[in-house]
């Protein structure tokens, strides 16, 4: 397809056209510049399938989308620790785009899971930075190899649906440079993404689409994005503003509005034309970039090919939590039956509600995947159980299924949550199953029938309530279009249950770490657990918890061995790399596949860190008996953390310990590790601290000079009492007092002493 110059169009634009070209020209198109060749593209939801819309589609609804395959959703995916199958995701998502004429996909998500409660946190990997950055890197870049642009969203701190479009995230800077913007500064660094999509939210008072030190100081300055930014549909609030922050593109438009205030902004001297100019250059080498046809492409769409790497992914992302006996894989003799209850049998729950739902090509029915894959000689029952229209308990229905259990050898229990309980556009209020289904669990259970229980959602659900009732758990999550024959294939063991916990299951509601802080008020919601969201809280407070994040059985056993760790580098010369290695053996019966989780802990450091945080992980699938070395690396960002005061990362000297294991919380292994940096060189000011000035070497000779040609005022150093006493007030205090052997005018010669080179002294 032939494409254009962006210069010499660029060069040609008028004012009104290049105003045009920062809005839309309808709910999913760019604007067209007919006149110079250049046209319009479609953008396109997709987190997990397309939502292409036909033109004669209502926009605003979510009905009378393009057949598209649909694959599990974010928090699915995220358990199948699998960057590669990620990325085999990414690739397909962008042949159907390419083949309904879409440019850019709006996906992947990539915003913590601060609270369980998100109503939108199917949509989003983990609530761990690296994980959610490692698998969204592999999905934008599987997109981008085959021609078509993601938007990585929503940034930034978007953590909840209630009062979305209007609630300021009070959050501060170190919290948001560890936890909140990692996952999309990896993306950034390594994919490129065509398009970053900012947030409805505000971030500390302003709106992220008006808020330049994200989207122009940290994005582009910082971390060199060079594609678009384009607003969330409807997150603009005052064009001329988000110009002139950065937001390049405006959608949905509002004509005759935004693109007339910007005109006149600039008119009025109010704007420069050469911010317009900059976000219109944007949009131009998007269409430009959408235009091109990329080297390599494979052969044209194929569905069925995409519904198998569907269930393929789906069983991938399933997570065993529970398997007493084993019970699974089911080992059923010719002439055994099954009872299959719950209406998701029937009913499949495999995507979230909102902007994100794909009209499936196809849809699998756990029910008829059950019996075809037990075949004709195992017996497959079916009952409700309960209702999805009410969460009430229905004794009819509860009877028919208990009459079913009775006549089986097994029941097979579908649970999960109904449609209503979790959207985009509303949080949750607890964490429990409906009312109806934990009746059933009950009943069943009290008849001692072998039950295992597979579960439909897409956040946690509290699961030690009922528990014990069961004999095993098969988290599913919202596994897409083929989640049904997933689950077929890791019932009957034709697959393997190799899927890690990305999300920490816990005990109660009031033990996540955001409780108190959930979903705020006023207008306000604020991050008061900082650093300490997920696994980082529960383990701050050492609080157990129900399943830990990175946690998930198997079919088989392994065991890790023999780990070793090699440094090369260094922190002064910015090229430290640390290689762990481990041994991992398949130790069971059956192939499958294991994921090595690398944690980082600071034992000794001048501030507050997390008792330990994921920073590298590896999945390796082995036959039975095979053992594979497995080497992860991490650098000098692993040991770092950000620093308020000096305003960059910053690693401590000293040891770390590099912890080794298959979840947050089975880790047998700990690593030491001396890692060299040069001393922190924390500015000294008059409103230091003694102490501070004390743990300076310049500081505390200049100090100790000063003091010592005063009458006693030596002495005060010498004495840790009097240290002890008054070491945490600023010298500007201490000057104030008359009694520190300095007066202001003193001590700020001292700092301008200090601050004043030696070859310039």
């Amino acid at each position: 397809m032939p494409t254009f110059d962006v210069d010499q169009v660029l060069a040609q634009l008028t004012l009104s056209e290049k105003a045009s070209l920062v809005l839309g020209s309808d709910f999913w198109h760019t604007a067209a510049v007919p006149r110079l060749g250049v046209p319009a593209v479609m953008v396109a939801d997709g987190p997990h399938g397309l939502r292409m819309q036909p033109e004669e589609s209502d926009h605003v609804g979510l009905g009378g989308s393009a057949p598209a395959t649909c694959f599990p959703t974010a928090a699915g995916l995220a358990s199948s620790w699998d960057p590669a199958l990620t990325r085999s995701v990414g690739e397909a998502l962008a042949t159907e785009a390419r083949s309904l004429g879409v440019s850019v996909v709006l996906g992947p998500g990539v915003n913590m899971k601060r609270s369980p409660l998100c109503g939108r946190n199917f949509e989003y990997f983990s609530e761990d930075p690296v994980l959610a950055g490692e698998l969204a890197t592999a999905m934008v870049t599987g997109m981008q190899a085959r021609g078509v642009g993601a938007s990585v969203k929503h940034f930034a701190a978007n953590n909840q649906e209630d009062d979305r479009l209007r609630v300021s995230a009070e959050v501060d800077e170190r919290t948001l440079r560890e936890i909140y913007l990692p996952a999309f500064e990896q993306v950034v660094r390594q994919a490129q993404p065509w398009t970053v999509m900012c947030a409805y939210n505000k971030v500390n008072g302003t709106y992220a689409s008006e808020h330049s030190w994200l989207l122009t100081t940290v994005l582009r300055k910082e971390w060199g994005f060079a594609g678009l930014v384009v607003s969330d549909w409807g997150a603009v609030h005052d064009r001329v503003a988000a110009l002139a922050a950065g937001l390049d593109l405006e959608m949905p438009p509002v004509l005759g509005r935004s693109d007339v205030a910007v005109v006149a902004a600039i008119t009025r001297g109010e704007l420069p034309e050469q911010a317009l100019d900059a976000s219109a250059r944007r949009v131009l080498e998007l269409v430009e970039r959408a235009q091109r046809e990329p080297d390599g492409l494979g052969d044209a769409l194929d569905v069925a090919a995409h519904h198998a790497l569907a269930r393929h992914a789906a069983a991938e992302s399933a997570v065993l939590l529970k398997n007493d006996g084993p019970v699974l894989p089911l080992d059923l003799p010719p002439g055994s039956t099954v009872a299959a209850i719950g209406a998701f049998a029937t009913t499949p729950r495999y995507q979230g509600a909102g902007s994100s739902q794909v009209n499936p090509t196809r849809l699998d029915v756990p029910l008829d995947e059950l019996r075809s894959s037990l075949g004709p000689d195992v017996t497959v029952l079916h009952a409700a159980g309960f209702s999805l229209e009410s969460d009430e308990p229905d004794p009819t229905l509860v009877q028919e299924a208990a009459r079913a259990a009775d006549q089986a050898d097994v029941v097979v229990l579908f649970l999960g949550l109904p449609d209503s309980a979790e959207s985009e556009g509303f949080d949750r209020t607890h964490l429990e199953l409906p009312a109806n289904q934990l009746a059933l669990v009950d009943a069943l259970a009290a008849a001692d029938h072998t039950i295992v229980a597979v579960l439909a959602n897409g956040s946690v659900v509290r699961i030690a309530p009922w528990a014990d009732e069961v004999h095993a758990v098969l988290e599913c999550w919202l596994g897409g279009q083929a989640a049904g024959g997933a689950v077929a294939d890791l019932l009957t063991g034709a697959a393997t249950p190799s899927g890690k916990l990305a999300e920490t299951i816990p005990l109660r509601l009031q033990d996540t770490p955001s409780y108190l802080n959930f979903p705020g008020d006023s207008q306000q919601v604020r991050y008061g657990e900082g650093l300490f969201i997920g696994y980082r809280g529960y383990d701050a407070l050492d609080l157990a918890v129900d399943y830990p994040f990175g946690f998930g059985l198997s079919y088989t056993t392994f065991l890790l061995a023999d780990p070793t760790l090699a440094v090369t580098g260094s922190v002064a010369d910015s090229d430290l790399a640390v290689d762990v290695t481990v041994t991992v053996t398949n130790s069971g019966r059956r192939a499958g596949a294991e994921v090595v989780q690398l944690y980082v802990a600071d034992p000794a450091c001048s501030v507050t860190r997390p008792a330990r945080e994921l920073k590298a992980f590896a999945k390796v699938g082995l036959e039975p008996g095979e053992s594979r070395e497995v080497t992860m690396r991490v650098g000098e960002r692993a040991f770092s953390y950000w620093s308020t005061r000096l305003g960059s990362w910053v690693v401590e000297p000293g040891e770390f310990l590099l912890h080794v294991g298959t979840s947050s919380r089975d880790l047998p292994y700990a690593l030491p590790v001396q890692v060299d940096a040069p001393p922190l060189a924390i500015p000294l000011t008059r409103d230091s601290t003694l102490q501070e000035w004390l743990a300076d070497q310049d500081g505390r000779a200049l100090l100790a000079a000063r003091l010592s040609s005063t009458p006693g005022g030596g002495g005060a150093l010498a004495d840790p009492e009097m240290v002890a006493v008054i070491g945490t007030m600023p010298l500007s205090t201490l000057a104030g007092f008359g009694v520190a052997g300095f007066d202001h005018d003193e001590l700020d010669a001292l700092v301008a002493e200090l601050r004043t080179p030696p070859d310039e002294g």
